[in-house]
């Protein structure tokens, strides 16, 4: 048999892009429609309208053909003028690109430090912002899910912060690795601008991109100097009244995120939700029995999407990945920044199962063997173990 092949299903663990289930593959491979047709204009209604129940927005959602960097940029360059200052929180490697991004276009972002292991400190944001007497802030920007590091923040506790400084800041939130896999409320948390991406929960192949706004971010644009025309939110705003967009969209993408909407209201957000946080804590106990720590060193703030691991010093992250990659036909997902070859990140996320988390699990603990990293066997047991309910006890009983 040729090294090239590789019996069963790729094992697609990254935190996004995420499998993308079949039904919404059909959808995407239907021939491609008039974009300027009666067809497409139901499509963008449909669409348009049911983005914001994932959003859970009675405002915009308006829909791009581009990654979720896009996204960042178009929230910045609508919301702002040249000059303007921002307010960032370090989470770990997207918050730090935002930052970048911010910095290039003409802004000046402000980066609180954090140590790419706790979730935003509102606190710290909070002080920041009465300190700002003459409001040269104009935005706060922060992760709601740190993909980098498996931490998730408490985007409703920044909008407080904000709230209880007395400050004008808009709002502003990545949603990326969050958007339909962990609870998100944009009215009722205040958010001005939210930042998603197709590639994740949506469990669509990456291509589209987000922004939800609120009135105080449509009327922030509307006194904006910042250039811009492909993101110019006015323009989409104005075509998608009449059920289109002002240049060539996504339409088979579109198509794919009709069947999104339908699948994840089918099974209802709160299950999926609880579905994430399950496969979360499974996931947290096989690498507790392995004897390793997660990056995210806060209880309270671990995420239900991915789980990064940490490697004892020393031990290559990258060799365990490059073995589950050629020994378990399983992609996991890569340090970034200064996590580069100290963690793996294992994706739980999209269109997952059970079974399909304990097979994972179970490839994970075999190409730790593979690359001769000293760990506790018994990791699937433990994952089998929380998600029974039986507990970790347990679980360290069947593996001994």
């Amino acid at each position: 048999m040729s090294d090239s092949v590789k019996p069963g299903p790729h094992f697609l663990q990254l935190p996004g892009p995420t499998t993308t289930p079949l039904r919404m593959m059909e959808a995407i491979a239907r021939p491609t429609i008039n974009h300027r047709g009666p067809e497409f204009r139901a499509l963008t209604v449909e669409v348009l309208e049911g983005i914001r129940t994932i959003f859970k927005t009675s405002g915009p959602v308006i829909i791009y053909p581009s990654s979720g960097t896009g996204a960042w940029e178009a929230a910045l360059v609508n919301a702002l003028s040249p000059g303007d200052a921002v307010l960032m929180y370090e989470t770990g490697w997207f918050a730090t690109l935002w930052c970048r991004l911010a910095r290039k276009i003409g802004l000046e972002p402000e980066l609180l430090a954090g140590d790419w292991r706790s979730p935003v400190d509102a606190e710290a944001i909070g002080a920041r912002l009465r300190e700002d007497k003459a409001h040269r802030i104009k935005a706060v920007c922060v992760v709601h899910n740190e993909t980098s590091t498996g931490v998730t923040s408490d985007i409703a506790a920044v909008r407080r912060a904000i709230d209880a400084a007395g400050h004008p800041a808009l709002l502003m939130a990545d949603l990326v690795s969050s958007l339909a896999s962990v609870d998100y409320r944009h009215d009722e948390w205040g958010v001005d601008v939210a930042v998603g991406g197709s590639q994740k929960g949506l469990m669509l192949p990456p291509g589209l991109s987000f922004n939800a706004l609120s009135e105080k971010a449509i009327r922030a644009a509307e006194t904006s100097r910042m250039a811009r025309a492909y993101w110019d939110w006015a323009e989409m705003l104005d075509a998608n009244r009449r059920g289109f967009f002002p240049y060539t969209p996504a339409i088979n993408l579109l198509q794919g995120l009709r069947v999104a909407i339908e699948m994840l209201n089918e099974e209802g957000l709160d299950a999926v939700f609880a579905r994430h946080r399950r496969a979360a804590a499974a996931t947290r106990a096989a690498v507790a029995r392995w004897g390793f720590e997660t990056q995210c060193s806060d209880a309270t703030a671990h995420s239900p999407v991915l789980t990064a691991v940490r490697m004892p010093e020393g031990v290559s992250a990258d060799a365990v990945r490059d073995h589950a990659l050629e020994r378990c036909n399983m992609s996991l997902g890569n340090g970034l920044g200064q996590l580069d070859d100290r963690v793996f990140r294992i994706g739980h996320l999209g269109d997952f199962s059970e079974p399909l988390l304990l097979g994972t699990i179970a490839g994970i603990e075999a190409a730790l063997g593979y690359a001769g990293v000293a760990h506790r066997r018994g990791g699937t047991e433990a994952a089998i173990a929380a998600l029974s309910g039986t507990g970790m006890a347990g679980a360290a009983d069947m593996a001994a």
